[in-house]
């Protein structure tokens, strides 16, 4: 029989229990590993099973808390626990130490936020980066506050059919049963946001708080009382549906998320943002409900601004961060598609003009699709400041968004890059952080302590350490390996072979990520012969450890993991190469540790960042990666492999073949002689002094501290303060300002043009030490000189006179002429040989804007 309804009765703690309560309700347990101890000690086994306290504390007889309340060993550990928890909430911590004129509150919007195992609401590296993001800026004391979904369904449970085809199942997620509160209005009934949407009633949606240490994340819910069914629907599960239901979902995400965040501040008197952070393009409209709020009039709680003005302070106090180095990856939705939901009568956001927000999401550029809504396209022109994930992925994007800044080069285009990081706290494995502490390590507090403090512990007690976690791992993959195999169809009784899968004392490398084409699952798979050589090899056997899910819809990835699936059933490699089906943070944090090795061997540079490979580092893993993502920044040639990849291969299949190839030989020549090369104790000595030195070299680096240091740096704090200067006295003077300031600037740019240019000083061959000087004569078009940068650009040239290595010096204004004209001069010093040209530029300028590419307008000689 089926239950007609559910519902959860949460258990009555006795009095002297009650901060049990409070220390499952805050997310900072999944961290802290006192913490972890306290629920483990309520029950071990159930702990154990469910790493989730909430259900821990539901499952528990009342019994067992009576005993609990009578043991004072367990409430002064709980005490403990207890007291840290508000302390740390309470702390002034480095943005309160560090910071002053800085933002006040951060809103960081994300379609997906991997926090716990038991909150499943991500699918991949963008989710648990998000996570770890707020995890860091908790830690660092960032006034930040988290702004996603709640799907009811999560993303998915993965398991493989008896042929190895993945499967997936979609349990429910029940709030109830969850570190989730419903935020409620001064009457106790639940804070609802609603949305207008086209032909039918409001969308409604209520919203659930999670706190992640410090930080607020709240997560709107659709599955309420009175929307109807197609409006339930909405938050059912993460990248599902087709086109109109991402579109619904990005709509409650970005407008409906606005609107909780005022929710949040006025029923809690936590402050409005001054910096809205938007992960993805995915969140883009809140850019357009923020320009909404300020166009309304006063006697509706607005400030009466154009769309324009409006649009300028939205800007400026957005950062927007990419993480797709494929077009393949962006949200592109068909503009009859918008024009439906942003219409003048009945639309989303009434009062916001369709025609400017078609214009904003536009591809109108070489090579873009007019008839296509570009949510990545939209994320750049409404935010100031935006960013790629790693160097190279900064390159990739400054490349893949040229055309926004037609007159530019790709180094002068306005995204920057904040390389990822990872949570410490989170990743790096218990007895690596008790290792730290015990030789006095700050791994909390000196990034810098933590890559300096194997130097104090034997490495005889590092390894063992090393084979603890692997044994651990390999304990861990039998089980699952086991009911995977059942799951699959298999009898008990054909499974005993499961009992020697792998070995803690085997060179163990892992491979766990998602599963598009790009990534490569099945690159290792080139050469099966000689793969299997290596899994088997007598002397210095391998094994592999891989996972990963493939998109529902993507039958190809399907295929891939299939492929896997059936090479490791081969009952010669069985045991020695495991497929682990449902990858997620459960499994990761066993997964990292236990390795010794992480592989990544996407196609370059399609790889943004990831993240995985820094998770293993912490652990004392070493990668072996084709240089792509983080790898290509931080690989300095001894802190582990780099893949030789073939790129600009026409032949993709050469390319693989070659790629493939160098893999083997590197695992054959170089990291397997290493690691089973030992002293007389079994040590592997030269191993060692190499994962000693991949500590010292990324652990600073690889943190996510690091990272959201650098946003709040480079990116929040600029960003708060250029929302100040247009807001000027409250009345936004600024932003009025700048919007007729470009207005203007636009209308005049046809008349501005470079008439003519004189150079000196390298009439005859010039050498090294020459100093070239310049003077402009420039038509204004109506402009006056403060409204433009004249610059001299110059660099290497090629045979086709295109320059490269471009440097940019500004030119002095030299005198003002009647007619709108001007000329400007300046000069160069030639400090290298070879061949050299230059060119003359004019560009818009103005004290209010980032950079002067920011319009993507340029007149050039």
């Amino acid at each position: 029989m089926r239950a007609i309804r559910r519902l959860t009765v949460r258990p009555v703690l006795p009095e002297s229990l009650a901060a049990l309560g409070e220390l499952a309700g805050n997310l900072r347990w999944c961290w802290d590993i006192p913490t972890q101890d306290v629920f483990a000690h309520v029950d071990p086994k159930l702990w154990h099973s469910t790493h989730d306290p909430v259900r821990l504390l539901g499952r528990v007889p009342a019994s067992r808390f009576d005993e609990l309340a009578a043991d004072a060993e367990f409430c002064a550990k709980l005490e403990r626990a207890h007291a840290d928890l508000r302390a740390y909430l309470a702390a002034d911590l480095w943005y309160q130490r560090e910071l002053t004129d800085a933002p006040r509150t951060i809103a960081y919007f994300s379609p997906e936020f991997g926090i716990a195992a038991t909150l499943p609401q991500y699918s991949g590296g963008l989710g648990i980066l998000a996570g770890d993001h707020l995890k860091a800026a908790s830690d660092l004391g960032l006034p930040l506050v988290g702004v996603g979904l709640l799907y009811r369904h999560g993303y998915f449970d993965q398991t493989l059919s008896r042929e190895g085809w993945q499967l997936e199942s979609y349990p429910l997620v029940d709030p109830d049963e969850k570190p989730l509160t419903v935020l409620r209005e001064a009457d106790g009934s639940p804070a609802v946001v609603r949305l207008a949407m086209p032909g039918g009633p409001d969308l409604r949606a209520r919203i659930w708080v999670a706190h992640v240490g410090r930080v607020p994340l709240l997560l709107l819910d659709t599955d309420i009382d009175p929307n109807p069914e197609h409006y339930v629907d909405i938050t059912d599960r993460l990248y599902g549906g087709g086109a109109e239901h991402r579109l619904r979902q990005e709509l409650l995400l970005g407008v409906g998320g606005v609107r909780a965040l005022r929710a949040y501040s006025r029923i809690t008197g936590a402050p409005v943002p001054d910096v809205y952070h938007t992960n993805e393009g995915h969140a883009g409209f809140q850019g357009l409900e923020r320009i909404r709020e300020l166009t309304l009039p006063a006697e509706q709680g607005g400030s009466g601004l154009s769309f324009d003005d409006a649009l300028e302070m939205a800007r400026a106090s957005t950062v927007f961060t990419t993480h797709t180095p494929v077009p393949a990856g962006i949200d592109r939705f068909e503009r009859s598609l918008i024009q439906q939901y942003f219409a003048a009568e009945g639309g989303v956001l009434p009062g916001v003009p369709t025609d400017r927000v078609l214009a904003l999401g536009a591809e109108d550029y070489q090579g873009g699709d007019p008839g296509m809504h570009n949510m990545a396209v939209m994320g750049f022109r409404l935010a100031q400041r935006a960013n790629g994930v790693s160097q190279l992925h900064g390159h990739v994007s400054r490349d893949m968004f040229n055309g926004l800044w037609p007159d530019f080069g790709e180094s002068e285009v306005p995204i920057g890059s904040i390389t990822n990081g990872v949570h410490l706290g989170t990743w790096v494995a218990r007895e690596f952080q008790e290792l730290m502490s015990e030789v006095g390590a700050d791994i909390d507090g000196d990034p810098e302590a933590f890559a300096r403090a194997l130097d104090g512990v034997p490495f005889s007690r590092v390894w063992s350490v090393k084979r603890d976690l692997r044994e651990r791992l390999v304990l861990d993959a039998r089980a699952r390996l086991r009911a995977s195999w059942l799951a699959r169809g298999a009898a008990a009784a054909e499974l005993g072979w499961i009992d020697d899968a792998l070995s803690p004392d085997v060179l163990t490398i892992g491979f766990a990520r998602r599963v598009p084409s790009y990534k490569r699952l099945t690159l290792m798979l080139r050469d099966k012969d000689r793969l299997k050589r290596l899994l088997t090899d007598p002397d210095r056997p391998i094994q592999l450890v891989i996972a990963g899910k493939s998109h529902p819809a993507d039958d190809g990835g399907k295929r891939l993991i299939q492929e896997l699936v059936r090479f490791a059933d081969d009952p010669e490699v069985r045991g020695h190469i495991v497929f682990l089906p449902n990858y997620e943070i459960g499994m990761a944090q066993t997964l990292y540790p236990g390795c010794d090795v992480w592989l990544n061997n996407p196609l370059r540079p399609y790889e943004a960042c990831g993240t995985s490979g820094m998770k293993a580092a912490l652990n004392g893993g070493l990668n072996l990666s084709i240089l792509d993502g983080w790898w290509d920044e931080w690989f300095d040639g001894q802190n582990g492999w780099a893949i030789p990849s073939a790129d600009g291969l026409a032949d993709p299949n050469k390319r693989d073949d070659l790629e493939a190839a160098a893999l083997y030989d590197l695992i054959e020549r170089e990291v397997a002689p290493r690691f089973y090369d030992v002293d007389h104790n079994g040590v592997p000595m030269r191993w060692l002094e190499m994962m000693r030195h991949t500590l010292e070299s990324l652990g600073p680096k690889v943190l996510a501290t690091r990272m959201v240091r650098d946003y709040v740096t480079a990116l929040y704090a600029p960003a708060a303060a250029a929302a100040r200067r247009l807001n000027g006295d409250a009345h936004y003077a600024g932003a009025v300002e700048l919007a007729e300031w470009k207005r203007r600037v636009r209308e005049a740019w046809d008349g501005v043009r470079v008439e003519h240019v004189e150079t000196h000083g390298v009439d005859i061959a010039p050498t090294v030490g020459s100093s070239l000087e310049v003077v402009a004569h420039v038509a204004l078009g109506g402009l006056s000189p403060e409204d433009i940068e004249v610059q001299l650009a110059y660099g290497r040239t090629g045979d086709d006179d295109q320059l490269s290595a471009v440097q940019v010096v500004p030119l002095a204004l030299r005198e003002s002429f009647e007619g709108s004209r001007a000329s400007f001069g300046g000069s160069v010093r030639l400090d290298r040989a070879g061949a050299f040209g230059y060119t003359v530029r004019v560009v818009p300028r103005h004290e209010l804007l980032n950079t002067t590419t920011e319009l993507g307008i340029a007149a050039l000689a």
